[in-house]
């Protein structure tokens, strides 16, 4: 059954996220230099059968396979034009999943950085990416998503952009943000997690957080400092399954199920109230967290 992210957080201690799609749907012949959105439209049944098998494991939030969606990055791979049936489409499967679930499941649209460096550090406009933003937003919304999933960002003003797409497509659709803090405990633009906390709590998200970056035990730091510095907020832990390494030309990622469940555990300890995994992780990890965090 479909279920609202806001009520699943006042009835549940933590709230299960899903894992990695990309990982997934190269498991099933996605090749490296194409575009997952493509397969919403040409695999549907590989989207399906992805979200399914988080959902087997135990997930209470599936994100839509729309991290890149946005017509800015759609545009390098010529399919510019069909941002809005991407969208609307990737909503559509995952609400169609979470509609037949056992159990209650969210749909989260999610919406991933544009990929280019906001003005001054790049040529990218404020209102520009307020313009991709929206597009992305309002086809998620029409295909049905619970809540917008903005993730993976590194500047904080363009999550400031990406806020006020979805909030100008649906005001009342609760928002949860997640930075990748993937430098040395800052993100790429040099954003503390501290910092993210106090600028983002005025902006009233649902729940903000990390995710991606270099495996849990970078996720975990940046917990602890969001926590520290705004402990009202819920916080989101996404970690990948651990690093990459390349084996015969594809990355493989070392974390096990066992490694998983017990950076689930840290998480919750750390006030984390929606954990789920990223890069490299399946079904299995996410298994593996849920028994664990159900234990404590």
């Amino acid at each position: 059954m479909q279920a609202n992210l806001s009520e699943l957080l006042k009835v549940n201690r933590v709230v299960m996220a899903d894992g990695a799609m990309g990982t997934q749907l190269v498991e099933k012949g996605l090749s490296g230099g194409s575009p997952s959105e493509r397969w919403t439209l040409e695999h549907p049944e590989h989207i399906l059968a992805v979200h399914q098998s988080y959902v087997s494991a135990g997930a209470q939030v599936i994100l839509t396979n729309s991290f890149g969606g946005n017509p800015i990055r759609m545009a390098l791979h010529g399919l510019a034009d069909q941002v809005q049936a991407l969208n609307q489409r990737a909503a559509q499967l995952a609400v169609e999943v979470a509609q037949a679930a056992p159990h209650p499941v969210s749909v989260a649209g999610s919406i991933g950085p544009t990929g280019v460096a906001l003005e001054p550090y790049g040529d990218l406009s404020y209102l520009e990416a307020v313009a991709a933003f929206r597009e992305q937003a309002q086809a998620l919304h029409a295909g049905g998503v619970d809540v917008f999933w903005i993730e993976t960002m590194a500047a904080l003003e363009e999550i400031l952009a990406a806020v006020e797409a979805c909030r100008s497509v649906a005001p009342d659709k609760p928002i949860v943000t997640t930075l990748s803090f993937d430098m040395h405990g800052h993100t790429m633009m040099g954003v503390a997690p501290a910092q993210a906390a106090q600028t983002l709590q005025s902006l009233a998200p649902l729940a903000i957080g990390a995710n991606c970056g270099n495996g849990p035990d970078e996720i975990l730091g940046a917990l602890a400092a969001m926590h520290a510095a705004q402990p009202e907020l819920a916080l989101v832990a996404k970690a990948n399954a651990g690093l990459p390494r390349l084996v015969e030309g594809r990355a493989v990622y070392d974390a096990t199920p066992e490694d998983m469940a017990r950076y689930a555990q840290a998480a919750q300890a750390r006030g984390a109230r929606i954990i789920g995994a990223c890069c490299g992780s399946a079904p299995a990890h996410l298994a593996a967290m849920r028994a664990a965090v159900l234990a404590r």
